[in-house]
């Protein structure tokens, strides 16, 4: 980190399929995602643009910080969680002392929850043929 202005904390969330590479910079709470306002790339749900602000919330630490993050894979709620956990792992490299407080609040655990592979021969993960006795 050479240049003051140009400094920042990188951290890598994921979830699901989602995986996203967040920089977190001093600023004024702007937040990018893939090159455009967040309020743009989930502009379907007020609910997902919350959620991302939670990890400055939990801190009180809401318009002190600029967010970038680039993201592929996934869904838009995948998406979210996985810039979520970006952004409180960022927070921590930060400042250790913000860990036990994102940690309480549940925003540093990955969330191990995966979508089962369709298995040869099955009519998807699980589901079996019918069972005839006759």
């Amino acid at each position: 980190m050479a240049d003051k202005k140009d400094s920042y904390h990188y951290a890598l969330g994921r979830r699901k399929t989602a995986t996203a590479r967040v920089r977190l910079m001093s600023g004024k709470g702007a937040i990018t995602v893939n090159d455009k306002p967040a309020e743009e790339y989930f502009a379907d749900s007020k609910y997902l643009l919350n959620k991302l602000n939670q990890p400055f919330t939990v801190l009180e630490l809401t318009g002190k910080f600029n967010v970038s993050a680039k993201v592929n894979g996934g869904g838009h709620e995948g998406q979210m969680q996985a810039i979520q956990l970006g952004i409180a792992k960022a927070l921590v490299t930060l400042n250790e002392d913000y860990k036990s407080t994102l940690k309480r609040a549940d925003l540093l655990s990955r969330d191990p929850r995966e979508r089962e592979r369709k298995k040869f021969g099955l009519k998807g993960a699980r589901k079996q043929r019918q069972f005839t006795k006759r």
